[in-house]
């Protein structure tokens, strides 16, 4: 079981992003405005707008501030997968997942900071959630909301999960809990990484806790998720459960 994490943590920030040219600067600032103890990893893949450019040129005075520029086999699960490996090179003992998009506030990163290190509790994951009490989903439709509940509840049937947001791609990592699940072996090329570490975390017995978030829709620029992704997104979750009823996960 991983051990607990202090409060002199080096805490890398992993932000994917693919055209978020308009958000990505305001965001690391603002993530290494946190702490002296707080670096930010930006994995790009080759993004048309030119996101990787602005973040290189920005590293070049900001130390704290670091691009994994990824020209070959794009997708948001390979740039997760290779994002945790990369923090885990730099000296990461906590590692943060989030959005570019500002949909995660990092107003809430300390938080989740004190659930990760709360004495007394063995955790080794903290989803930012929606779905437990003060958690919101913003300025969205009642379809939206009632499609991601519907989801939450498919995937905790099939995985077993006892979480209330499972799509939450908003998490605090204690490292050994991503060593525990040998993060590198990560196959999911998409969005279904979120549920396939998740699932990994779980059938290792790792606790996760949950704290609540308002999830914000994007400031700028446009989602890549459509629901091409999304149903996708549910077959994997199939794929999951195969694997671990055959014993291959």
């Amino acid at each position: 079981m991983p051990g607990p994490a202090s409060t002199t943590d080096l805490v890398v920030c992993t932000v994917p992003t693919y055209n978020e040219a308009a958000n990505i600067l305001p965001l690391a600032k603002e993530l290494l405005a946190l702490g002296p103890n707080f670096r930010v990893l930006v994995i790009d893949d080759h993004s048309p707008d030119g996101t990787w450019k602005l973040v290189e040129e920005a590293a070049r005075s900001e130390p704290r501030l670091f691009l994994l520029h990824r020209t070959a086999d794009k997708g948001r699960g390979r740039a997760g997968r290779d994002g945790f490996v990369r923090a885990l090179e730099l000296g990461a003992t906590v590692v943060i997942e989030m959005d570019a998009d500002h949909s995660h506030q990092p107003k809430y990163i300390p938080v989740m900071l004190e659930r990760l290190n709360r004495r007394g509790e063995e955790v080794g994951l903290v989803l930012g959630s929606r779905g437990v009490v003060g958690g919101k989903d913003a300025h969205r439709g009642l379809f939206r909301q009632l499609l991601t509940k519907c989801a939450n509840l498919y995937i905790r049937m099939m995985l077993g999960v006892p979480v209330r947001d499972c799509n939450s791609g908003f998490r605090c990592w204690r490292a050994d809990t991503l060593r525990a699940i040998q993060v590198e072996k990560t196959f999911s090329p998409g969005p279904a990484i979120v549920q396939e570490l998740l699932f990994k975390t779980a059938q290792r017995r790792i606790g996760i806790a949950e704290v609540p978030i308002e999830f914000q829709n994007r400031l700028h620029g446009q989602s890549t998720l459509t629901l091409r992704i999304l149903l996708q997104g549910y077959t994997a979750v199939l794929k999951l459960r195969w694997l671990a009823v055959t014993g291959r996960i």
